[in-house]
Formats: C-alpha cells, sequence, structure tokens
C-alpha cells in the first residue's frame, strides 16, 4: 500500500506522502493511498529495469510493479515534478502506523530494503540509498529525508507511545513501540519458530508461505544467494544477519474468490457468504478423488501477473479443458483444478530457490489459505514435503508480538524471542499416492507458461 496527505491530516496509510497544501489534482489529500496490488506503473517498470543498474539484483533482477520506485515515478510522471516539492514523507503502511504511535519519522530496514531499494551490504551501518540509481530512472529530486534517513532494525525500539496515541489505544505514554516489519514478513517470523516432531527446527531449511489475498514465499540463508525472479536478496529484512529471500504469488485467495464468484453454479450458494462456500466445495471433494476430476482440467493461475519466479507483470491466467457443464460439481473441479495450479506455482518458486542455493525441506503456512485443508494437503503433496501449521492461527500477529517482546526487553535478540514464542505446529504429510499425477500435471503447467510466452512472440511478429 501507498499514500499521501498533510502531515496534520493524516489518517490512512502507506507510500504516505504529506503535502504542505490541498492543491493537488484529484484531491491527493484525500485519496492518498496506493495498493501494493495497484499495477499501473506498467510504462515506469519498463524505464527501471531498462537501467539494469546493480541495485535491481536485490530484487531478482527485474523490479516489480508492487513495489515503490515504480509507483513513485508514476505519481511523478502523472502528477509533476513540482510533486515531490510538496512533499515531506512517503512512509510505507508499517513505518506510518509507528510514526502514528509515536511521532518519529523512522523507517524500517524491512521497508526499505524490500520495497524501496534501500541498499544494504553485510552490515545495517552500510546501508545506503543510491543515488546514481534515483538520476537514471528520473528521480534524481528524490529527497532521501523523504523516504527514510533514520532506518532501524526490526524489534528496536523507536520509543514511546504519544500522549494522543496512548488515549486513543486505551494505554499509557510509556508503553514502548518497537521497529516494524512488513506484515507478511511478521507472518514469517511468527511461523519461523513454530515446532512439530520429526522435522527440522534450523531456520535456513525452512520455506514460509503466507498466504492470503496473494502469497508469498520466504526463505532466509547465511549466505548471499541471488535467485532470478525472486526478490532479495534482503539483508537482516526480518532476521539479524540473515538474508532474505522472497518469492510470491499475486492473486491466490482472491484468485479462488474470482472463480467461485464467476461461475454459475454460484447461485446454487445464495445462503453463503463468500467465505463460506469453499468449505461446502469441499465436502464434495471428499467423495471424488481429484485424478478422477482434473486429470484433463489444467489452469496457470498468473490472473494479475506473474510475481514469481518469471516476475513478468504482463503474464495472464490459463485454463485448458473446459466444457458446458454449470453443475455445482463442474464448480468444485475448477475450484480443485485452481488449489492446484496455485500449488503448482508455489513448486515453480521452490524449485528456482532450491536450484540457487537455497536447502529447503519443510514448509510453513499461515494467512487465510491455511485454514483450508484442501489447500493445505494439496500444497504438501504437490511440493512432496511436510507443511507445518502452527497452533497460533495468527503468525502475522505472533510476528509483532515478536518484534514487540524484543522492543520491551523481554528477550535479547528477535531471534531468541522467535523461538521462545514460536510454539507447536500440527505436521501434515504428503500423500505418496498422489505424487505421479502431481508431477504429470506439473508438466503441463510448465509447458503452458511456455507456450504463453510463444503465442506472444508469435503475435508481436
Amino acid at each position: 500500500m501507498q499514500g499521501m496527505s498533510k502531515v496534520s491530516d493524516l489518517t490512512l496509510p502507506v507510500l504516505w506522502s504529506h503535502w504542505t497544501k490541498p492543491d493537488s489534482p484529484f484531491q491527493l489529500v484525500q485519496q492518498n493511498i496506493i495498493m501494493w496490488m495497484d499495477h499501473r506503473a506498467e510504462e515506469e517498470i519498463k524505464v527501471v529495469n531498462a537501467t539494469k543498474n546493480k541495485v535491481l539484483d536485490f530484487v531478482g533482477g527485474k523490479i516489480s510493479l508492487e513495489m515503490q520506485i515504480p509507483k513513485l515515478l508514476w505519481l511523478k510522471n502523472k502528477f509533476g515534478a513540482e510533486f515531490f516539492k510538496k512533499v515531506d514523507h512517503f512512509f510505507d503502511l508499517p513505518d506510518f502506523l509507528t510514526w502514528k504511535a509515536t511521532g518519529v519519522t523512522s523507517r524500517s530496514l524491512c521497508s526499505l530494503v524490500c520495497k524501496w531499494t534501500y541498499q544494504v551490504e553485510e552490515h545495517h551501518k552500510n546501508g545506503f540509498w543510491d543515488r546514481e540509481f534515483f538520476d537514471q530512472v528520473g528521480l534524481g529530486d528524490l529527497k532521501s529525508e523523504q523516504i527514510g534517513l533514520d532506518v532501524r532494525m526490526p524489534g528496536s525500539v523507536i520509543g514511546t507511545l504519544t500522549s494522543e496515541a496512548a488515549a486513543q489505544l486505551g494505554l499509557t505514554s510509556e508503553v514502548k513501540v518497537g521497529t516494524s516489519l512488513i506484515d507478511a514478513h511478521a507472518g514469517a517470523l511468527g511461523m519461523i519458530g513454530c515446532n512439530a516432531a520429526g522435522t527440522t527446527t534450523n531456520f535456513v531449511e525452512r520455506l514460509g508461505l503466507i498466504c492470503g489475498t496473494s502469497s508469498c514465499h520466504m526463505a532466509v540463508s547465511e549466505k548471499c544467494l541471488f535467485v532470478p525472479g525472486v526478490w532479495g536478496p534482503y539483508f537482516s529484512a526480518v532476521l539479524p544477519d540473515l538474508w532474505l529471500s522472497e518469492g510470491g504469488q499475486s492473486a491466490t485467495g482472491r484468485l479462488l474468490d474470482h472463480v467461485i464468484q464467476s461461475h454459475p453454479a454460484r447461485d446454487n450458494f445464495k445462503d453463503k457468504n463468500l467465505n463460506e462456500i469453499p468449505a461446502e466445495l469441499n465436502k464434495i471433494l471428499e467423495s471424488i478423488p481429484a485424478t478422477d476430476l482434473t486429470s484433463n482440467l489444467h489452469i496457470v493461475p498468473d490472473f494479475h501477473g506473474n510475481r514469481s519466479p518469471l516476475a513478468d507483470s504482463t503474464r495472464k491466467g490459463m485454463m485448458s479443458g473446459l466444457d458446458f457443464d454449470t453443475s455445482t460439481t463442474s464448480l468444485a473441479t475448477l475450484y480443485l483444478a485452481t488449489i492446484q495450479a496455485i500449488a503448482y506455482g508455489t513448486k515453480h518458486i521452490y524449485e528456482t530457490l532450491q536450484k540457487h542455493g537455497h536447502k529447503l525441506n519443510v514448509a510453513l503456512m499461515c494467512g487465510g489459505l491455511a485454514k483450508n485443508p484442501v489447500f493445505v494437503q494439496t500444497t504438501s503433496d504437490v511440493l512432496e514435503m511436510p507443511v507445518l501449521l502452527p497452533e497460533e492461527p495468527e503468525s502475522v500477529l505472533l510476528g509483532a508480538a515478536i518484534l514487540g517482546a524484543t522492543a520491551a526487553g523481554a528477550f535479547p535478540t528477535v531471534h531468541q524471542a522467535a523461538i521462545s514464542m514460536g510454539g507447536a505446529a500440527t505436521k501434515i504429510l504428503p500423500q505418496p499416492t498422489t505424487q505421479e499425477f502431481h508431477r504429470k500435471k506439473y508438466k503441463v503447467f510448465l509447458k503452458m507458461l511456455d507456450d504463453q510466452a510463444k503465442y506472444k512472440e508469435m503475435m508481436s511478429e
């Protein structure tokens, strides 16, 4: 998310800017948020990626539409060079919240390295903004003060609540506020220390899957591993002294919602809210083997582009094997094939991570889709590895609590807090009987990705 407004009037979150005068086009003072999934900066990413600056090595080789530099450039192109002269600060949501809580305009290292191209080499003290890069992309007039000079490690103390914030929250102004993480990254932190018998507790062998509207795939390493099409490596972005690789899918839960809502059989569930329908479809699937339903129904889930590992926002969804059936069973089949397709996309990311140096052997899952047993089991079956579901269902909140506990002094480091607070987990094992089926479908999935690229090439000749 991102947005803009005058400091005294700012009440909503992120790529926040605040204006000195509320005289901008389209009332930007009020309409001051750009969502992370906003893909309007398509021309701007072409400009940024054409620089081939070394900064891009730390975002998987190509910058994403969902990062803040293309969005800033889009705002400048849309509203003119004077735009930046009227802005005091741009904030990402986590930093906006800590600013509102404390009045301090510090930024989290997590926000800046993961979304804003802040550069950190082996040690946090060496962090810097690459001004040459900003000049190359057309943001030379963007001041470092506007996007962050006071950069702090997640879990470090920012300050205490202001009297206003304390009154709004029903707390005292003696409460300490810790430096934040992005929400998905907090989920990764909240999960990474969970335990289940017979699985590794080594952080660098664990793949975090944060699955909601979109999905994030997070892996940490002691080494600086460059993975094409995967964001990072980011030093100390979640855990101190570990490098983070961050893959993702731009639409997962949102895609399942779309598939359900757009099918004629949605009308058969008029008495159900959208979030209740998957449970009904799961009941139908209990009595029919997946091999009988989806052997000839194949989907590419890139309805909102491919974040990883292709890093191509122009990618589209694909379906092969449709017919005229509009029954509830048809909806259940399409729903299941979509879940499988999302899992194949996860496997594509996982294999790319493994190929470039990660050694992952267990997946951890949180988010709304982690509450769907068909989604969880399918992911385990496709990856052919155990999936751990933390007993604490709100991993993002637990990650935030880990930061707060560290800032409050309850633990000496974020690492130790994650181990102590991670809790137990339920282990979901892959079903060996499905492996050959999914291996075949995964080959079809990869072939469809290749075919789409060929179709695009043919049509552009």
